[in-house]
């Protein structure tokens, strides 16, 4: 019998739904939900690939202490146990949790509950601290409380869309995609992109303004002047809602007293500045989308509050088609929001220095420790554990020791803590190899619960695989560990049902609409109705349980008087500033196929194609060292081995490096490493876009490239570094070192796992040149290969990984070792198009031959960029590419 569960992606913020079916035969197929409204059944890439991340392979199946299983009886009772005495022996701030936006609402809940209102400490904060705490300040600044004001709804309405800090096209796909319709539907409408680089977001756009990297608050201050001296106040509005504008627009004036100045400052042609400003001047639905680029950086918080100057200036704000919407990072970002997920906040939005609020969630829990200030926040929270004030920390869901900036300080922590606890589903993370006790949790597919997408709209997490092995619900182990703590009766959950209840609950709590978070309409769900729920966006308080589309539309906030706050922003550069010894700027971001720290998305042979192995981005000008080399990228923090990649779109004295690459997946490549740990005074969010590197090369005695149908062991790469991808029939690594073995050839049979059938050995060397190739095929399939040269190996990696695929290649040898297909052969590049398969050679090949000069024009010739349509901004850059080839004027 097959089965079709509706459910939400776990990647980005989008919350895109997604009907999982089960086959008969246990195999899950992916597909988007018609029915949901975030996506309206469109996925990505990575949600179109999720079938391939599910498989048991490196889960973590049991709890284990120390490297050794236990049962969760003694695992439960250690960590209770572990809690108790350092409470007991250094306070209630001696112990806390660091927690993830990959957590369920419900789980979110119930820890936050435990934390602040039972251990009486609020050391609890989250990874999505690095993402949007910059955002939820400038919105309590502003609004009085975290709120986001606009829906994806209001994106098919504005005649204007900026992005700022946001490369959307890849981090959030559906989203961009809506954009595109809308503007292909309606030719007068604008895009607008503000970005130091040329993303494949910006290659879209009307207009790019390529600013100065943290100029962004003197860019938007400027807007500020030129709107008012253009006649565009809203005088209504500012008079009847809000508060402070006199103070914010003489504090802009200050700081970009003249378009020109705003121009110079923010390194953009005044033109185009000009542009940009009128553009927004003249439309009245016109929208501001931002992400990290705006909220991770020292002065995050001004700038978010400096776009929203902009919009209460002009009154463009609950208004269809207008608005700022802030796009999260993680699948429920916004649900830990609603729970207090943040060391600052209490559950539903109730601020935990104001002692109302604290009083309710203390009489509404029956809490018999309740906490009496915030937390620390996430940089804060490591700082502590290095330094001795935090002797026990729970890390659930999530991997600092990779994605925290100064990760070297966090991994060098976590291993002096007394005790780390950490769940997670999977065995070998960067952090989980820093644990004490590992628990296991379940999964997404496992998992039952909820989470809220960028635009407030609450979905239904729904499982449709049975839980693996002993993996619990986060929320399950978190209240097991509080009834051996002595808190049975206030952890007596049975279901996340019941716990979603009691959220609602507290929502509605001496709520009379003065608070914005209420979701009351949904407190009185059963069981049935709770498994039934429907997409939600809040506030959806009793007798409105449609929900609410948009807020402010009638001009109330949230604020004790009920107007929003102009605040007066003077830009700030970022703290650190380049050096003669670190002269380049360093930024960092996601990737189209990748997420996070690849725990889920490094699992997929698919996503893994497109980008297989850790680069850094530098402009030609910048650097006289080639393209494909590797280079040593280093800070006052740390280093990072990346492969050098000459783009013309990356800005001159910058450079980007992606975040994903792990301990897992790459032994030098750990960008966390190099980032500086400086953070925004008011949200605690690191400036993880604006670090001072330098850029050498890394020399090396040799270079290899390798594949293999079986994982290497940690022992046969003792003293090798190292990248590794998954591929459909095995692994790909990149290699490099700085000792050569006495014999490749012996090297190599070390090396590669034991085949269990006949095998055939294929090797050649070149000692002169100081090169050697190997092949290994069993029963005349290409087992395993391995192609070592003094520096990067100049072979068809694409080509060989597809031999793994054929059934005899036992008439290829001479080309296989030769690492190229034959002349004519098919030779599709690195991968670009993850549904159709379709490589970046075949379509440069394609556009040469048939002269193509539109995206429609590749997808009607190749195929790509037809189905989920994320590779398209990769498709329109190829064309570019093609047209203006690296190094030219």
């Amino acid at each position: 019998m097959q089965r079709v569960v509706a459910t939400t992606c776990p990647y980005c913020g989008v919350g895109c739904g997604i009907r999982a079916r089960r086959r008969w035969d246990g195999a899950v197929e992916i597909a988007g939900d018609p029915d949901h409204p975030a996506n309206r059944g469109r996925l990505c890439s990575k949600g179109t690939a999720l079938a391939e991340t599910l498989g048991l392979a490196g889960r973590l199946l049991h709890p284990l202490w120390r490297g050794r299983p236990v049962g969760w009886d003694r695992a439960l009772a250690i960590a209770a146990a572990g809690i108790r005495r350092t409470l007991r022996e250094h306070g209630p701030d001696s112990v806390a949790f660091y927690v993830s936006g990959q957590l369920l609402t419900e789980d979110y809940y119930v820890v936050n509950k435990l934390c602040k209102g039972f251990l009486g400490t609020a050391n609890i904060d989250t990874n999505s601290r690095l993402c949007m705490a910059s955002s939820v300040a400038g919105h309590r600044r502003a609004f009085g409380a975290d709120t986001v004001p606009a829906s994806y709804g209001d994106l098919d309405e504005a005649e204007l869309i900026v992005l700022v800090g946001a490369n959307a096209a890849w981090c959030h796909p559906i989203l961009f995609q809506r954009i595109e319709r809308a503007r292909a539907a309606h030719p007068g409408r604008r895009l607008v992109v503000i970005d130091p680089r040329r993303t494949p977001t910006a290659d879209a756009a009307d207009l790019h303004l390529p600013l100065r990297s943290g100029s962004d608050a003197t860019l938007f201050a400027g807007l500020l002047v030129h709107l008012a001296d253009a006649g565009r106040i809203d005088h209504g509005f500012v008079e009847r809602h809000t508060t402070g504008a006199a103070a914010a627009l003489a504090a802009a004036r200050a700081a970009a007293p003249t378009l020109e100045v705003a121009a110079e400052q923010c390194g953009v042609e005044a033109a185009a500045l000009r542009r940009f400003y009128d553009w927004f001047a003249e439309s009245e639905r016109a929208m501001t989308l931002y992400s990290q680029g705006i909220n991770q950086s020292t002065s995050g918080t001004d700038k978010v509050n400096a776009i929203i100057n902009c919009h209460l200036l002009t009154g463009r704000i609950g208004k269809a088609g207008a608005g700022p919407l802030s796009l999260t990072g993680q699948p429920n970002a916004m649900g830990g929001r609603e729970v207090g997920g943040l060391a600052n906040q209490l559950a539903a939005h109730l601020e935990i220095d104001n002692p109302a609020h604290r009083d309710l969630a203390r009489r509404f829990w029956r809490a018999p420790a309740m906490a009496e200030r915030a937390g620390l926040k996430a940089v804060e929270m490591f700082d502590a554990v290095a330094d001795g004030r935090i002797r026990a920390i729970w890390i659930m869901s999530t991997n600092p020791v990779v994605s925290m900036p100064e990760a070297d300080r966090v991994r060098a922590a976590l291993e002096r803590c007394p005790l780390v606890i950490v769940s997670d589903c999977m065995r070998d993370t960067d952090t989980a190899r820093t644990a004490d006790l590992l628990l296991p949790a379940l999964a997404w597919g496992e998992k039952d619960g909820t989470v809220t997408n960028s635009e407030r709209r609450i979905s239904r997490q729904r499982p449709f695989l049975e839980p693996p092995g002993e993996a619990r619900a986060d929320w399950r182990i978190v209240a097991e560990v509080a009834r051996r703590l002595g808190f049975a009766d206030s952890f007596a959950y049975g279901s996340a049902a019941e716990i979603f209840r009691e959220h609602a609950l507290l929502s509605q709590f001496e709520n009379d609409g003065r608070r914005d978070f209420d979701i009351g309409a949904l407190a009185e769900l059963d069981a049935d109705g709770y498994d039934a729920l429907a997409p939600v966006q809040w506030p959806a308080p009793r007798g409105r349980p449609e929900g609410t589309e948009r807020l402010f539309g009638d001009g109330r906030f949230f604020t004790p008087d009920g107007r929003a706050r102009f605040v007066a922003v003077t830009p700030r550069p970022p703290l650190h500033p380049v050096t003669a010894a670190f002269p380049v700027i360093l930024n960092t971001g996601r990737l189209r196929d990748h997420w996070h720290t690849m725990t889920r998305s490094g699992r997929s042979p698919s996503l893994a194609a497109h980008e297989p192995e850790p680069f850094v981005a530098v402009n030609p000008a910048d650097t006289d060292i080639a393209d494909g080399a590797l280079v040593r990228l280093a800070s006052p923090h740390g280093a990072a081995v990346l492969r050098l990649r000459l783009s013309p779109e990356q800005p001159r004295g910058t450079v980007f490096a992606p975040m994903h690459w792990g301990a897992t997946h790459a032994s030098d490549a750990r960008i966390g490493a190099v980032v500086n740990a400086a953070v925004d005074p008011l949200s605690g969010q690191p400036e993880l876009k604006h670090t001072p590197v330098r850029l050498e090369r890394r020399r090396t005695r040799w270079q290899a490239f390798l594949a293999t149908r079986r994982r290497l062991g940690a022992a046969s790469l003792d003293g090798v570094a190292w990248a590794v991808a998954v591929t459909p029939y095995g692994w790909r690594y990149e290699l490099y070192g700085d000792e050569r073995p006495e014999s490749w050839e012996e090297w190599a049979r070390r090396v590669f796992p034991e085949a269990r059938r006949a095998t055939h050995w294929l090797s050649y060397e070149d000692s002169g040149a100081a090169a050697f190739r190997y092949a290994r095929l069993v029963d005349d399939q290409l087992d395993a290969c391995l192609f070592v040269a003094p520096d990067r190996p100049a072979i068809a990696r694409e080509w060989l990984v597809g031999l793994f695929a054929e059934a005899s290649v036992r008439a290829l040898n001479l080309r296989l070792l030769a690492g190229q297909p034959a002349p004519g052969s098919p030779d599709n590049g690195k991968l670009v198009c993850v549904c159709r398969g379709v490589g970046e050679r075949a379509i440069e090949q394609a556009i040469r031959r048939e002269r193509l000069d539109c995206v429609e024009a590749v997808g009607a010739a190749t195929g790509a960029g037809v189905t989920c349509g994320s590779c398209r901004p990769e498709l329109a850059l190829l064309l570019r590419r093609v047209q203006e080839p690296v190094g030219s004027d």
